[in-house]
């Protein structure tokens, strides 16, 4: 029964980061950002995270029984991420932002955050205790 979990969940982790080229067409074709709306403000981080969830996915493709490390490090780098990059923007508001109302957090990102953030939390301890119940040994 364990195998099949591991293998399902393998499968939801490839699709999840195949998605990603929906995700990044969405986000620059259409200017829906759903993967991690947090990194708006910062098109550079934006475009990395897109680079490291296809290097996650060629990662998985290529060893397969390293899903799991490398589905709980992505989540761990993404809570990261998600948390820094909104703290950032709620910390540091100029005279601008104060003057003209723009570029406060708005309701989107808001909900964005505590979805993502949950899901990725949630992962994030799936995945490391799934890592401290494996047997010793084995990749």
């Amino acid at each position: 029964m364990n195998a099949q979990a591991v293998t399902i969940s393998g499968i939801f982790l490839r699709l999840y980061y195949m998605a990603t080229a929906v995700f990044l067409v969405l986000d620059y074709s259409l200017g829906i950002n759903v993967r991690l709306a947090s990194l708006e403000a910062f098109p550079v981080w934006r475009a990395i995270y897109y680079v490291f969830c296809f290097a996650c996915l060629s990662l998985i493709w290529w060893r397969p029984s390293l899903s799991r490390w490398v589905g709980t490090i992505e989540s761990l780098f993404t809570l990261v991420l998600l948390i820094v990059t909104m703290g950032v923007r709620v910390m540091t508001y100029s005279d601008t932002i104060l003057q003209t109302g723009e570029g406060f957090i708005r309701s989107e990102e808001m909900i964005n955050f505590i979805l993502t953030g949950g899901v990725v939390w949630i992962a994030y301890i799936r995945g490391s205790l799934a890592i401290q119940n494996e047997p010793r040994g084995k990749n």
